[in-house]
């Protein structure tokens, strides 16, 4: 690369979980170099800071900084996570868990679910669950770290945390700042375009400054100061498809009595679904809910008296558009976080997709000509990752079986053409559809379509070749293998004990 055209100056503008999770990724990516990394944030604006459940990917992050699990967890109050529970969405009583890992084991090429929809046909009644270590572990309020060689498919899972997302960012802004991250405390009064391109000259400062910079970072939230105002980049809506527009949060004490439980809970409410997330000093709760079939304050009488403990702050509204920017990368403007879409929080994607963009910035890092295949390509991947996640959180409304009005809206409402296409597959064959840049792999879909009840026609006919009764047999075996492991699997509350106490209590 020319040494002319390279990028000398990177300014990330707002700070909160997706700034200071960029500003440490870069430092970290570019250390040695003389790239000048600057934020500029000011601490009288508030950040969202409810993203505090996370898949194993932000596992995957933190460790490329250097840092460990257990430095990580005690810095941010952290619990471990096995999976997302999802309660009441297929009607009162009902309950299944959606965990990071696999369902038993495959055999000549054929998916394990084949086998165990062959014996449910036969009358088998023991549920998916019980072949995956991480649901099972996770029903037991159990926690092990997976073994780092695992003997078969039925010992693979993974896990991620529970979070203080406000903790998070400031450890992350101390390990940037140490790498020699500039942090500007200063609210931003203006953007300066170039009037011979268009492209952001600078961001001019409350006091008059004029901060310059070669590759500007939009992390300023839902305001999207940068990429929304200033570069005018349309936001295209899918509230067509996602009908929630709104949420209550309320931090709380955990559950009195209760040890913190290692998975997060969604539980569905008339008009929308609430969330439950213990940290190891307090608890995250919310209600997220659709305006047009609810008000603030019926959304309120559903969640404040399913608090998992005596509330510590009062429930603060967050209005939301589903959706995503046309282009998250216009310029030498680059979105990240919610400056660049937003997806409701179902599937605990909101760090995830930031962790997605942050990598791939650093892969498609450019030079000061933003050529356009670099951004073309970077817009592409980020709008497609996007529109899979999406589906995914579709699929669950789609399949829900409540019988309030939001329920049956969602389920009667017109599905995106790529769901539908997973789905019809899906009840005819009982096989996956994988596209590019996917978050959510076959068993995560399975989870749900199992969850719901949404089983295919039949299985794969290769699956008759076997004995039913030595399938039967094996099967039996899985699951006694998976239960035995889980016997002697200490609690999740044993495993936190082993921590040092954490630094946000």
């Amino acid at each position: 690369m020319d040494p002319d055209h390279r990028i000398r100056s990177v300014v990330i503008v707002g700070g909160g979980t997706a700034g200071w999770m960029t500003a440490a990724a870069l430092v970290q990516h570019f250390r040695g170099t003389a790239l000048k990394i600057t934020v500029v944030e000011s601490s009288g604006i508030g950040t969202i800071g409810v993203g505090e459940a996370t898949i194993p990917t932000i596992r995957r992050f933190y460790a490329q900084l250097g840092l460990g699990d257990a430095e990580v967890m005690r810095a941010t109050g952290a619990t471990c996570k096995l999976g997302i529970r999802f309660c009441d969405w297929s009607g009162p009583g009902s309950d299944f868990i959606h965990p990071f890992g696999l369902y038993g084991q495959d055999l000549k090429g054929i998916g394990f679910h084949h086998f165990w929809l062959a014996d449910r046909a036969r009358g088998q009644t023991a549920p998916l669950g019980a072949y995956s270590l991480g649901a099972s572990l996770a029903e037991a309020g159990r926690f092990v770290t997976p073994s780092p060689r695992p003997p078969s498919s039925l010992s693979v899972f993974d896990w991620a945390l529970h979070l203080d997302a406000t903790a998070f960012a400031q450890h992350l802004r101390a390990y940037a700042e140490a790498g020699g991250c500039e942090r500007i405390d200063a609210r931003i009064r203006g953007v300066d375009l170039r009037p011979e391109d268009g492209f952001i000259g600078g961001v001019v400062l409350d006091d008059d400054r004029r901060v310059e910079g070669d590759l500007f970072v939009d992390c300023s939230g839902f305001r999207a100061l940068l990429v929304g105002e200033a570069l005018a980049e349309p936001y295209e809506d899918w509230s067509q498809w996602l009908f929630c527009d709104a949420a209550f949060a309320v931090q709380s004490e955990n559950a009195p009595g209760e040890a913190p439980a290692p998975f997060t809970r969604v539980t569905a409410r008339p008009s929308g679904w609430q969330w439950g997330i213990p940290l190891r000093h307090r608890a995250g709760n919310g209600i997220v809910f659709s305006s047009r079939h609810l008000t603030d304050e019926q959304a309120l009488a559903d969640l404040t008296p399913n608090l998992m403990g005596r509330p510590l702050t009062e429930p603060r509204r967050i209005g939301f558009r589903p959706g995503r920017r046309r282009r998250a990368w216009v310029k030498n403007c680059v979105s990240i976080g919610l400056s660049s879409g937003f997806l409701e929080p179902l599937e605990s994607t909101s760090i995830a997709l930031i962790e997605t963009a942050i990598d791939r910035l650093k892969t498609f890092f450019p030079d000061r000509r933003f050529a356009s295949p670099v951004l073309e390509e970077f817009n592409d991947q980020t709008a497609r990752e996007m529109e899979r996640t999406r589906d995914f959180i579709v699929l669950h409304y789609k399949l829900n079986g409540r019988d309030e009005p939001f329920w049956r809206d969602c389920r009667e409402a017109a599905i995106p053409g790529t769901l539908q296409r997973k789905l019809d597959l899906w009840k005819a064959r009982g096989q996956f559809v994988r596209y590019r840049w996917e978050m959510f792999h076959p068993a995560s879909w399975l989870a749900i379509y199992a969850g719901f009840g949404v089983w295919p026609d039949g299985y794969d006919p290769a699956v008759d070749a076997a004995d039913p009764d030595q399938l039967s047999r094996s099967l039996s075996e899985m699951r006694r293998a998976v239960a035995e492991t889980v016997a002697g699997a200490p609690a999740h509350a044993d495993f936190l004990s082993s921590l040092q106490p954490p630094v946000a209590a």
